[in-house]
């Protein structure tokens, strides 16, 4: 199967945020450390989940795809959400752990999101329709609100899903401009845009707006305030989602192919954030002060290499996709031996 660099590069960075953001809890509430945060989160998941809409829009409800949605998908989630809680309980001696699968705690709920997600891929890719329905399914959701399977982040998020859907069927141009270098100017002032609205996100919003996780009575505000605020990040968020396709690299490169490995990276950082927590890295940072944001930036990027570099993703691979492993492993040795037979 060929790969686009493109993608991998794509999925290698927001992956890597997903670690840097993680890492990022870890420290005081310095200003610069919560407007880096917020600046991430205005959009680096919901680029994450645009990339992944992009990736299923050849999902059907054939065998074969149902088959790799369960092995791929909910056999991860049911996996390493029990690994999670056993590391929380048994080296975190954390004692608040309910709800185990059927409320996925963090950071498992992208893969209870993306169940979901692509097993409604075949209705969305119905008509085009289906993208601003998303929108108004993303802004009414937030008056109800459910934490069952993460409902609310599920279809608070959903217009990226579907964006990415039909990026390229709605205007093939516009893809190809993304791709393009010309376009690399847009994305970056796109991007440094939402890092000076970041500095004033308290003062319109909060930073638990950004998780698409509660209801918007949960934030004291009125239905109309918060149709408003979703609204508005729905907005910031799009504009990110773009201004990163814009500026990753197109080329093939080492950094390319650790993308391939996102999945590894995504299901296995977390194991080491919440250790780094265990070990008292918090208490470290809150003596430190601001310059504690540098190291902890830089650890986080080191971890998502690590994670992603071949001798140990090819490894981690095994459990973060067994029977994708096995089938990939069997193949190969029936390849062999069809070779050797030949020979």
């Amino acid at each position: 199967m060929t790969r686009d660099p493109w993608l991998d590069n794509l999925k290698m960075t927001l992956v890597t945020l997903v670690v840097v953001g993680h890492s990022l809890t870890l420290l005081p509430e310095e200003a610069i450390t919560q407007r880096v945060y917020d600046f991430v989160y205005y959009w680096h998941m919901p680029a994450f989940v645009l990339v992944s809409g992009y990736l299923s829009r050849s999902f059907t409800w054939s065998r074969k795809n149902l088959s790799n949605l369960v092995t791929g998908i909910a056999l991860p989630y049911v996996i390493f959400e029990g690994l999670l809680a056993w590391f929380r309980i048994d080296v975190g001696h954390e004692d608040n752990i309910t709800n185990i699968w059927l409320n996925p705690h963090w950071p498992m709920w992208y893969l209870a999101a993306l169940f979901q997600w692509r097993l409604i891929t075949p209705i969305l890719k119905l008509h085009w329709i289906a993208l601003p329905l998303s929108v108004v399914a993303s802004l009414w959701w937030g008056t109800e609100g459910s934490v069952f399977f993460d409902l609310n982040r599920t279809i608070g998020m959903l217009p990226f899903f579907t964006i990415g859907l039909y990026l390229h069927d709605a205007n093939p141009k516009f893809l190809t401009f993304l791709r393009r270098s010309h376009g690399r100017e847009v994305g970056a002032g796109l991007l440094v845009g939402i890092f000076v609205l970041a500095a004033w996100t308290d003062d319109w919003t909060s930073t638990t707006w950004l998780y698409y996780s509660d209801a918007y009575a949960d934030f004291g505000v009125s239905t109309t305030e918060g149709l408003w605020i979703r609204a508005a990040l729905l907005l910031i968020a799009t504009a990110g989602a773009f201004g990163i396709l814009m500026i990753v690299p197109r080329q093939d490169s080492w950094y390319a192919r650790l993308g391939s490995a996102s999945l590894v990276v995504y299901l296995f950082h977390g194991f080491f954030v919440r250790g780094a927590m265990y070990a008292g890295y918090d208490t470290w940072a809150s003596k430190a002060g601001g310059w504690a944001i540098w190291p902890t930036v830089l650890g986080s990027i080191a971890l998502a290499f690590l994670l992603a570099w071949r001798p140990v993703s090819s490894r981690l691979l095994w459990l973060a996709d067994p029977v994708g492993s096995w089938r990939r492993h069997r193949k190969l040795r029936l390849a062999a031996t069809d070779t050797a037979a030949a020979a």
